[in-house]
């Protein structure tokens, strides 16, 4: 199959490798359809167009029985650490408003994606990001994605900019070399970029034990690529606003007393894609490998894709992840693999301070004279929105003053190489553009949330995410306020479906969509992003919010431990404990209505209809007090609602009747 140290059987492979074989290495049918006068690809062309950055969708919210649907095509850039330079920011807003939908979304992977491109623009689209010093090749599809690094700007750390310098050339070292992005984009043209680092071309060329394969167009990962997307970070000690634990490789950049690079810990094995009720799917984190020095770390970093690729599952793509590679064979077997590619042993893992969260938010000094300023974006939509116009604020900015921005990993935009004398006048554009710019002024719910799209525009998402956590944070406020947690904040991630784009599995609490208005729900993540959560329910109707987290914030309340933080206590009392607590608890009797829809558990209320923020209509029905009791505790031990037992108990009864 391949030069590797100990050649993998052959499998059973899965439709889309047999895709891959036959696109001529990323070419077709893309390259055939994209001439054809239609509004959409087929499936086929579809899963090579992501290769190449783009996502084919349709507007869910304009689907209608007999009608083709309204379809659309999502773009994402490859943007290493984040770094925008200001013509490519300038290429991208014109670009949404031309043929977008007239928004930005800054992702959580350090990108920007322009949504609403129709087919027949979708080459000028790629041609203009590609001329101005931008790429969306690699940014999805089955090879390594784009490669995440801490966005803070300093220039007086030199670890950071190690960070910055090795982020850029393992993207360029695990970059497709296949000619299919120029041909199809630029009709063969190859625009002048920065010139490749000597080292990284040395060592895309260095066969290594079968690192590389006998493939003249693609070296590395030859007509195949990889089983699943591969995506990595590099990062410094002690910051954590990659989510390093998430990565199928986390590289941490040691240095030594004098600032200079020694070379860099090494984690793999993180992931958090997963399927509901298909047990085989979960969420991990990932594990400490060794420590491989800066001369090496080009070699080792190849090492694990050999493994990964040459091992990795090409027969269930539900099981494609390198998470599971390591799952399955452990720590142990899978860096004695990676040490045959690798040719040596990897050095132990050498001790790090805790990881932390870090957002960059506000004015600060980036160590040469100069500031950056982190701008908050709620959900990162970059959009003009009544008061609210950031997306005219920006393009302002850095028509002024030209400056370059890095994206962050929790969807935020860091503007830097401020002079002094830009501050005053950047601060009042910002503000006559309703922006806040002081981290102070942002209800913290809303700074340390994230969301994904989900729907209209994803075609896998379950229920709503970015279109809905707005409402819901304000529920949740409104509901820490009535407990008495007026000053509590915690990490709140959700996504319309268990893909995990916006990593809830890492969160305090996390939202994970399971049905049209009804979410998993996941506890116990640290607040810095170092521990997974764990599924705490299944299916929660998001209009028994209220009913179902003031009970659990009362018991925090009342029993955390001085300074504890809400994800900590999850995980420290445990789940048995939240429950039993939950069962035995009653609230005060329904309050009035408000307009977010809180409604406060009573114990016998009266049947009565009830509007809930959604706009409908939901009943309640009066119980005994004992039955209430028993309902309550057989739907808490099943992980289900009152709501969803109720409902089947009674359905079952009035089946025959």
């Amino acid at each position: 199959m391949v030069n590797s140290p100990t050649s993998p059987s052959v499998q059973k492979r899965s439709k889309n490798e047999a895709l891959k074989e036959r696109s001529n290495y990323l070419r077709e049918p893309v390259a055939t359809e994209l001439l054809q006068d239609t509004t959409r690809f087929t499936e086929d062309a579809i899963q090579i167009l992501k290769f190449h950055g783009s996502y084919q969708q349709d507007n869910r919210d304009n689907r209608a029985k007999g009608q083709e649907k309204d379809y659309q095509f999502m773009l994402r850039t490859r943007s290493p650490g984040g770094f925008i330079p200001p013509e490519l920011y300038l290429t991208l807003d014109r670009l949404s408003q031309e043929y977008g939908n007239h928004t930005l979304r800054a992702t959580t992977r350090q990108g920007f994606q322009i949504h609403g491109i129709l087919k027949k623009n979708l080459k000028t689209v790629f041609a203009s990001i590609i001329r101005s010093m931008g790429s969306t090749l690699g940014a999805c599809g089955d090879l390594n994605r784009n490669i995440m690094a801490p966005p803070a700007p300093y220039k007086n750390r030199p670890e950071y900019q190690y960070a910055w310098e090795y982020a850029n050339h393992i993207a360029d070292l695990l970059t497709p070399q296949t000619g299919a992005y120029y041909e199809l984009w630029l009709d063969g043209e190859k625009v002048i970029s920065a010139e490749e680092a000597p080292e990284v071309k040395a060592a895309r060329e260095r066969n290594l034990n079968g690192t590389n394969l006998p493939d003249p167009e693609e070296p590395i990962y030859g007509q195949h690529y990889m089983p699943r997307k591969f995506k990595i970070a590099v990062t410094v000690p002690g910051d954590n606003s990659i989510d390093l634990y998430t990565q199928d490789v986390s590289l941490v950049v040691i240095t030594n007393k004098k600032g200079k690079l020694e070379g860099f810990n090494v984690l793999a094995g993180g992931g958090l894609g997963r399927t509901h009720n298909k047990e085989d799917t979960f969420v991990r984190m990932a594990d400490a490998i060794g420590y491989v020095s800066k001369e090496d770390v080009y070699d080792l970093v190849k090492a694990i894709v050999a493994t990964q690729r040459d091992y990795g599952d090409r027969a269930n793509r539900r099981h494609a992840r390198m998470k599971y590679l390591l799952q399955d064979w452990g720590v142990e077997k899978f860096t004695a693999k990676v040490e045959e590619y690798f040719g040596k042993k990897i050095a132990p893992y050498k001790p790090l301070p805790a990881f932390k969260y870090q957002d960059y938010l506000g004015w600060n000094e980036q160590g040469d004279g100069k500031l950056f300023l982190g701008i908050s974006v709620e959900n990162g939509r970059v959009k003009d929105e009544g008061t609210f116009r950031l997306k005219s604020a920006l393009r302002e900015i850095v028509q002024q003053y030209s400056l370059p921005m890095r994206l962050t990993g929790n969807h935020n935009i860091i503007l830097y190489d401020i002079e002094p004398s830009q501050q005053l006048a950047i601060e009042q554009l910002l503000e006559q553009h309703g922006i806040q710019i002081s981290p102070e002024g942002i209800e913290p719910l809303v700074r340390y949330s994230m969301a994904c799209p989900a729907l209209p525009t994803c075609g896998l998402a379950i229920t709503e995410s970015e279109r809905a956590i707005p409402g819901i944070l304000e529920r949740i406020r409104a509901l820490l306020d009535k407990v008495g947690l007026e000053n509590e904040h915690f990490v709140v991630r959700m996504t319309g479906c268990p893909n995990g784009c916006a990593r809830p599995y890492m969160a305090e609490l996390g939202f994970v969509g399971s049905a049209p208005e009804s979410y998993q729900v996941w506890l116990g993540g640290s607040p810095d992003q170092t521990r997974l959560a764990q599924a705490y329910v299944d299916r929660m109707p998001i209009h028994e919010l209220e009913l179902f987290l003031e009970p659990i914030f009362v018991f925090f309340k009342k029993e955390r431990k001085a300074g504890e933080k809400f994800g900590d206590f999850c995980d420290r009392v445990g789940f048995d404990a939240i429950r039993q607590y939950t069962v035995e608890y009653e609230s005060p009797k329904l309050n009035s209505q408000s307009d977010t829809g809180l409604v406060n558990e009573v114990i016998k209320p009266e049947p009565s209809a009830i509007p809930v923020a959604s706009g409908k209509t939901r009943y309640r029905v009066g119980v005994r007090d004992e039955l209430y009791k028993r309902l309550k505790n057989v739907a808490t031990k099943q992980g289900k609602t009152m709501t969803e037992l109720a409902a089947e108990a009674l359905e079952a009864y009035l089946k025959d009747i």
